[in-house]
């Protein structure tokens, strides 16, 4: 018996829409802006309505960018934080992002993190989060964001990691609702009661 090679690659647009960018974002909003100008393009590309990056949390140097591609790669786990993560470890040549002498790293992503990224974080090593959208502004067109204590972000406090919510929250709903305009596929695997696979 034999299985498929599962590759998860950023889409070929992104090096090149990000070449048109600064490397360095030094305040979180500017680096949430890039981030929202990734979750934009991923809608206009086919992608989900998501984006992610992780950048160094001093300098604001970006490390490694994540797009949601659970449609195109007909894969549940592939979200953009997940995608942002496994990249910078791959870059970093470990599993660990906060290992001693590697500089503290923020993710910041366009909706804050579902149960299973949210899960992932903690053991990704990164030292901050930064979130635009909240969980119920994605439940708000459809998407399921999974069973998460309401309290998460002290649970990531506890565990040394800072967390920041609400950076351009409106321009996070904004990209939410732009997709949700265009009809786009909310790709749940299962379908909560009263949730339609269409916004």
């Amino acid at each position: 018996m034999s299985f498929p090679t599962l590759t998860i690659m950023l889409p070929d647009w992104v090096a090149p829409f990000l070449s048109q960018r600064p490397e360095t974002c030094p305040t979180v909003e500017e680096r949430m802006e890039l981030v929202l100008a990734l979750a934009g393009e991923n809608i206009r590309r086919g992608g989900g309505p998501f984006a992610a990056a992780i950048f160094e949390e001093q300098t604001g140097r970006l490390v490694a960018p994540g797009v949601n591609l659970v449609v195109p790669l007909n894969c549940s786990p592939a979200h953009a934080e997940m995608v942002a993560i496994a990249i910078a470890q791959k870059l970093a040549g470990t599993f660990d992002l906060g290992m001693p002498g590697m500089p503290a790293l923020q993710l910041v992503t366009s909706t804050e993190p579902c149960a299973m990224c949210l899960g992932a974080v903690p053991w990704s090593g990164v030292r901050s989060i930064a979130s635009s959208a909240r969980g119920e502004d994605a439940e708000r067109i459809g998407f399921d964001e999974g069973d998460k204590p309401v309290s998460w972000a002290d649970g990531m406090l506890r565990r040394g990691i800072t967390g920041i919510r609400d950076v351009l929250r409106d321009k996070g709903i904004a990209v939410l609702a732009g997709y949700a305009d265009l009809g786009g596929v909310i790709y749940n695997g299962r379908q909560a009661a009263g949730v339609s696979r269409k916004p």
